[in-house]
């Protein structure tokens, strides 16, 4: 590893601005678990590491009925799954973050991290995207705010231009008869990456004979996590039954786009993504009946 500067700014503004003077040699620096890994073995140069943990907006996680959760970026996994009002109402969301890593890496990895490190086989990424989040980034320019399932362009590229960083997540507030799922196939239990993922959310009408409104997104099977728009559109206006998850799920197959590796083959994965979209899809409409009056986004 080569020698950095380290900073740790306690705004947005000062770190917006350390990040601007180094151009794209200096990182914002959350958890660690994935940016301190590609420093050690030679695969990223810094000239200066931003360390983000300090700035109050990037720490918070707030609900509000009304306007959803606010999830800041460098809110740790441990703490959003150990959140109750998280836990109460975005289980979809606790499914993805709770499989990245092991309890160790959890107390220090962040969902923001996890998105912004753009690995095509991120576990947070397709929950978020099912779950409908938009990103707030901050820059130079000022802030924006963009939806998460646009927010990947290539395995490791996202749309952050120079001198801009995350500053948190915002999930819609719950609506009533809805329910969110990911899933994921790994061959150990925890502390690996994932061969494929899937994530499924769904609205049903009030008496839940019928799915009037759906999101399918995968990992691992494309160069960026997918938001399958056809497999969802097929959904809508069905009976939710094992016939309308299988057809959901041949459309997410046909959508995928899997290499071989050492985790998998092409053939493994297309798999997988049919037996992971129907689980998923089944298990996020159990907890659209499930729900009395609240919803999850």
């Amino acid at each position: 590893m080569k020698p950095f500067e380290y900073a740790a700014p306690t705004s947005v503004g000062k770190a917006v601005e350390l990040l601007a003077k180094h151009d794209d040699r200096a990182r914002p620096f959350a958890g660690g678990t994935d940016l301190l890994v590609q420093l050690r073995l030679g695969r990223r140069e810094l000239d200066l590491l931003v360390d983000v943990k300090r700035i109050p907006d990037l720490n918070e996680i707030a609900y509000d009925a009304g306007k959803g959760l606010t999830l800041g970026a460098g809110v740790s996994c441990a703490a959003l799954c150990e959140h109750p009002d998280v836990l109460a109402h975005y289980p979809g969301l606790v499914d993805a973050a709770g499989t990245i890593g092991g309890s160790a890496i959890q107390g220090r990895a962040t969902v923001g991290g996890n998105l912004c490190n753009a690995a095509p086989s991120a576990d947070s990424i397709p929950a978020l995207i099912v779950l409908d989040a938009t990103v707030e980034i901050a820059g130079p320019k000022g802030r924006r705010t963009m939806p998460v399932r646009g927010f990947c362009t290539g395995p490791g590229e996202t749309v952050l231009a120079p001198g801009e960083l995350v500053v948190s997540l915002l999930l819609p507030a719950p609506q009533p008869d809805t329910g969110a799922c990911y899933l994921r196939f790994i061959p150990r239990g925890e502390m690996d990456i994932a061969v494929a993922g899937a994530g499924a959310w769904v609205k049903l009408n009030e008496d839940g004979s019928r799915i009037i409104d759906a999101r399918v997104a995968l990992s691992a099977v494309a160069p960026v996590p997918l938001h399958v728009a056809e497999a969802a559109a097929s959904l809508v206006g069905k009976e939710p039954s094992e016939e309308a998850y299988a057809e959901a799920a041949v459309l997410a197959q046909k959508a995928a786009r899997p290499i071989d590796d050492v985790r998998g083959t092409a053939a493994q994965r297309r798999h997988l993504v049919g037996v992971l979209t129907r689980r998923a899809l089944r298990t996020a409409v159990a907890r659209a009946m499930a729900q009395t009056g609240e919803g999850e986004a």
